[in-house]
């Protein structure tokens, strides 16, 4: 038996990166899943690979953009209506762009709140009656090493994070008592869609020295998704009963 038989669980972002390895992970432990994203082209790559991986019948996929509380609302609705339950929601989906914060325009700080902070929000609002129902929920949610230590020219980006690791702590809190467990997942250095496009997302004129304490100590680079997806897998599993209410850093050593 794998360690996530009958688990029945909905993930977001999961056309690429993190979003993409944790689905394949938790698909590859039992999992029953439901990935979303907004880039449906991502989301038949992934399904592709859940099928020559062997685990196609567990997993449905969804276009969804997590800033459209619509659209949140019916796709969270028939996730659950099709799974037959909840057993955990792992939040990815987000966005990264960067500025010089004296010219972030008002736009584009309310765009990255919009799917990162307020994604979170709805996804995890629309969610919780069935996370609850069973008892034994758990919501992970991503978080960033950017909400607790410096990453310039990503303010907007930093509050976002910020935000969701507040609100996480929030729902652990109030809802602990009722068997739900919520848990932030902060990665830092990992190769990702926004690790590998972060020249196009930050400033032309960036000064690249500010960056320099942002490296791993461990291994020769950036770490994989798979090392995060890992950590998903395991927190939402009973291995995990007794984790909620805090953060996990998964950085490599970058924020010592």
């Amino acid at each position: 038996m794998e360690r996530l038989d009958s688990h029945r669980i909905l993930v977001t972002g999961s056309a690429s990166g993190i979003g993409r390895a944790t689905t394949l992970r938790l698909l590859a432990e039992g999992a029953r899943v439901v990935a979303t994203d907004v880039a449906e082209e991502g989301l038949a790559e992934t399904a592709e690979l859940a099928r020559k991986a062997g685990a196609a019948e567990r997993l449905r996929t969804a276009v969804l953009d997590v800033s459209d509380e619509t659209a949140v609302n019916t796709v969270v609705a028939d996730a659950i209506a099709g799974l037959g339950g909840l057993d955990a929601l792992v939040n990815v989906a987000g966005m990264l762009r960067g500025a010089h914060t004296h010219e972030c325009s008002l736009e584009l700080w309310n765009r990255i709140i919009a799917v990162n902070l307020t994604g979170t929000f709805l996804v995890t609002r629309a969610a919780l009656p069935a996370l609850l129902e069973g008892g034994h929920g758990v919501v992970v949610n991503f978080s960033s090493t950017s909400a607790q230590f410096a990453h310039p020219f990503m303010a907007a980006y930093s509050a976002s994070k910020g935000g969701i690791l507040s609100f996480t702590h929030s729902i652990a809190q109030e809802y602990g008592k009722q068997g739900l467990r919520a848990v932030n997942i902060n990665p830092g250095s990992i190769s990702s869609g926004i690790t590998e496009n972060i020249f196009s997302l930050v400033p032309e004129d960036t000064d690249w020295n500010l960056f320099t304490k942002l490296s791993p100590v461990l291994g020769e680079g950036y770490g994989s998704p798979d090392t995060v997806a890992g950590v998903v897998a395991m927190v939402v599993s009973e291995d995990g009963a007794f984790i909620t209410g805090t953060e996990i850093r998964i950085d490599g050593g970058t924020h010592q």
